[in-house]
């Protein structure tokens, strides 16, 4: 059985859109169409549900996809380590935004285990659920909203604690702190929906209600926002190092702490060097934020 078709359904399922699948893999749509029709007569099964506006997998699609992606993964990663012989190992690390900004650069660099490795960002949900696939060796994460996915094999090592904080252009930033009421009228930019309900909840527990924009775009989009003056943002605090100069975090009073966390399926030495040095990382960032972080 070829490989090939096995690519060519997991990235329609992930794309949604044979087209989309197309232009990720290289192939033309008609080539795509053809490898999973193949791979679905040679199952005897459909594996996908073809509507005007894309595809979505058929139950039997859906029940071998997660069986699909580790195969591909693991296909990938012997392609890798063919070309990489010799001591370590190549990894597979994801992280949400924010931490492959503030904590994964410095921690990948200190890992002598991790000779090479491809870095992916996302949020914690999915995340999680292509660690529990196989497709990534370790991903750091946050039990920020939506919380941390309850997943059969998938544990959870702590890393840090990290404050959230208001982002405001470098030219309205003022001298010391800030409550979330000082802000009551400023336009709230958010880039995810987990942001945005962290922060209804932290002020709904202050009585007040703000006006939160759920603005496109990734972290760095939002931080571009709030330098070009159009609001204001809830960021971490972690962040404070390592973004550009005109803007500045300020620390928030009673502001919502969130929990930092390596996820993992499997440990072996390489995985254990890696979250030590994780480990690492994290204290400094700790040590920098202050003892008021925990």
């Amino acid at each position: 059985m070829s490989l090939t078709p096995w690519v060519a359904f997991v990235s329609a399922c992930d794309q949604g859109t044979l087209g989309a699948a197309a232009r990720e893999l290289g192939y033309t749509q008609s080539a795509v169409s053809r490898q999973i029709a193949s791979l679905e007569h040679e199952l005897g099964v459909a594996l996908l549900e073809r509507r005007p506006r894309g595809v979505r997998p058929t139950a039997a699609g859906a029940a071998a996809l997660a069986h699909a992606r580790l195969l591909v993964a693991e296909a990938e990663r012997a392609r890798r380590a063919a070309h990489q012989p010799g001591p370590g190992r190549h990894f597979a690390v994801g992280s949400v935004p924010s931490m492959a900004i503030a904590l994964l650069p410095t921690a990948l660099r200190a890992s002598g285990d991790v000779v090479s490795w491809a870095l992916v960002t996302g949020l914690t949900p999915t995340l999680v659920e292509r660690v529990a696939a196989h497709e990534l060796d370790l991903a750091v994460v946050t039990d920020a909203p939506p919380g941390l996915p309850d997943i059969a094999g998938v544990s959870f090592t702590h890393l840090l604690y990290d404050p959230m904080a208001v982002l405001v252009a470098t030219h309205a930033a003022r001298p010391g702190g800030l409550r979330l009421e000082d802000l009551a009228d400023a336009v709230w930019l958010e880039d995810n929906a987990g942001s945005r309900t962290l922060l209804q909840q932290t002020a709904a527990r202050q009585g007040l209600s703000l006006d939160i924009e759920l603005v496109g775009g990734d972290l760095m989009t939002k931080v571009a926002l709030v330098a070009a003056g159009h609001g204001v943002a809830f960021i971490p605090s972690s962040l404070g190092g390592a973004l550009r100069p005109d803007v500045q975090i300020v620390p928030l009073d009673d502001a919502p702490v969130r929990g930092i966390y390596a996820a993992t399926r499997t440990r072996d030495d390489a995985t254990d060097g890696l979250l030590e040095s994780l480990r690492a990382a994290a204290r400094s960032i700790e040590t920098s934020l202050g003892p008021d972080s925990h």
